[in-house]
């Protein structure tokens, strides 16, 4: 009659009583080897190694942390993985935290503070860092975070947490210039999520450069940072059209220009749009978007770098204050086609933006 014991570990897999009465040891002798191996002797930690891998016995990564709080996961917690911004970061993201060994476990969080507060509760336990990508809470709530795992907030800055950001500010005024060059005088923005950081800093730098250039500003919205809420901009927009636009993203800047276009406008003849942050797609739509481009997947790779760096650089497990971090990427505006000289007559292409 076959051996019902035997039969489960054919089927499950060799468990670390196996290995430890194959090896004639205490269980314990072999968690230690896998776990801590500097306090197993040199001698018997390698004949146990030997016997596991002979029969192919895998220490559990999660059982293996519980007593030193290594599993070499990361998570990456994102606003909305639907966004193409995020998908140059996740890859730059990807690609750091595997060549340091370490794996990355993505939440999408769907543009909600309270699914985003929910997945750090479920990631903490598992993970040794946190990499807040577009984070909606509130400083206060990520501080309290970065309390219970070291933690990096990406494309926002904070005083007392390490973050990784793009100049939105140099990139705002490049754009304004731009359009400023070009003849339009007064300028809207088509705000993305109030509770976005990068939102109040591009705000504040579009009225900056304005105020500078002698130049008109006003702000509609908050929108939706998809195409959806860029329609729902262009709508608003014709209730009281300008010569030009800047929009909080590309999506809602390509949106806008759907949204517009449908509603008689032409895209740039009678309005210049511009984008932000150069997403996969931005130089695909008609016309090609003329956007403020960041070093999308630089971002995401020197934020998982920099979340790495603290982790290995002992502070926390020697009760000291770990050095905060900060780092601003350079941003560039790319010329496209939706942006062109101002109009010298305004045509009625919004008369009646409702009918349509």
């Amino acid at each position: 009659m076959p051996d019902a014991d035997s039969d489960a570990t054919r089927r499950s897999g060799p468990t670390i009583y196996d290995v430890a009465a194959a090896c004639g040891v205490a269980p314990s002798t072999v968690s230690r080897t896998f776990s801590r191996p500097g306090r197993v002797n040199a001698e018997t930690a390698e004949r146990i190694r030997q016997v596991a891998a002979e029969m192919g016995y895998r220490a559990n990564p999660l059982a293996r942390a519980l007593p030193t709080g290594r599993t070499s996961l990361l998570a990456v917690i994102v606003a909305d993985v639907t966004n193409p911004f995020f998908f140059d970061i996740l890859r730059g993201a990807e690609t750091a935290a595997d060549e340091a060994g370490y794996t990355l476990l993505v939440a999408d969080v769907q543009e909600s503070v309270d699914a985003e507060r929910r997945a750090l509760d479920r990631a903490i336990p598992m993970v040794e860092g946190v990499v807040l990508a577009t984070s909606r809470m509130s400083d206060s709530s990520i501080r309290v975070a970065a309390k219970q795992r070291p933690t990096v907030v990406l494309n926002r800055s904070m005083t007392d947490v390490s973050s990784v950001a793009p100049d939105n500010a140099r990139g705002m005024r490049r754009a304004v210039e731009h359009l400023a060059a070009l003849g339009h005088t007064s300028l809207t923005y088509l705000a993305g999520p109030e509770a976005s950081w990068a939102d109040g800093v591009r705000w504040q730098a579009l009225r900056e450069a304005a105020y500078e250039l002698d130049l008109k500003a006003r702000r509609l919205g908050p929108f939706p940072p998809t195409q959806a809420g860029g329609i729902a901009a262009a709508q608003a927009f014709a209730r009281s059209p300008g010569t030009c636009a800047i929009a909080y993203n590309d999506l809602i800047a390509i949106g806008a220009m759907r949204g517009m276009t449908r509603l008689g406008a032409r895209i740039p003849q009678d309005v210049s749009i511009v984008g932000f942050d150069n997403i996969f797609g931005a130089d695909f739509c008609t016309p090609a978007l003329t956007t403020v481009a960041a070093p999308l997947r630089q971002l995401g790779a020197l934020a998982v770098e920099t979340l790495i760096r603290e982790l290995r650089s002992g502070a926390r497990r020697s009760g000291s204050p770990a050095r905060v971090r900060s780092a601003l990427l350079p941003t560039r505006l790319l010329e496209r086609d939706s942006t062109a000289l101002a109009p010298r007559r305004r045509r009625a292409w919004a008369a009646s933006p409702g009918g349509k």
